[in-house]
């Protein structure tokens, strides 16, 4: 008998222990001052990654030129790697993310992964002088231009109005 009173005092002191660590973190998480609110990330300044990327890059780099100081440099980086690949994202006017992604990788491998794994519709789209190819996809839609030498996808959570924004935007040297 002893035995089992001893457990059932066990459990009850587990049971305790646990509601006040509970009860503790509940008053921390209450009184300690924390920040819920969705951060927006730091305009970035891509300038000199991009003279970098276009004097070592086989293909002409794009970048766009005249947009609106809504839309927002958040991300660039260029590799020079075996696919010599470059990233430069946006966020829009609406908030949404905006990409350009170009590379010498083969291009179906390269569309699957910029865009998410967004799907080639029937749609073109004529931009300038060049014809693009939409892409839908569940996360992402994009713009896709494949040239010689190298793909450019336009991509992000934005709307295809945004996405063409974008594309229009681009100078490629």
């Amino acid at each position: 008998m002893a035995g089992k009173n001893g457990k059932q005092k066990t459990v009850r002191d587990m049971i305790l222990s646990l509601g006040l660590i509970g009860l503790m973190a509940a008053v921390i998480y209450i009184f300690i001052p924390h920040d819920d609110s969705p951060h927006e990330p730091p305009r970035v300044d891509y300038r000199v990654e991009l003279l970098t990327a276009r004097r070592a890059a086989s293909y002409p780099v794009a970048a766009p030129e005249g947009l609106s100081g809504s839309w927002k440099a958040t991300s660039v980086r260029y590799a020079g790697d075996a696919f010599e690949a470059w990233h430069l994202g946006f966020h829009g006017p609406d908030g949404a993310y905006v990409a350009i992604e170009q590379s010498t990788q083969k291009a179906s491998a390269f569309i699957d992964s910029a865009s998410q794994g967004a799907r080639k519709t029937d749609a073109t789209q004529r931009i300038g002088d060049r014809t693009w190819q939409r892409y839908k996809g569940e996360r992402y839609d994009a713009l896709v231009l494949e040239e010689k030498g190298a793909t450019t996808v336009v991509t992000g959570s934005a709307s295809f109005a945004e996405l063409t924004t974008m594309a229009q935007a681009l100078k490629m040297a």
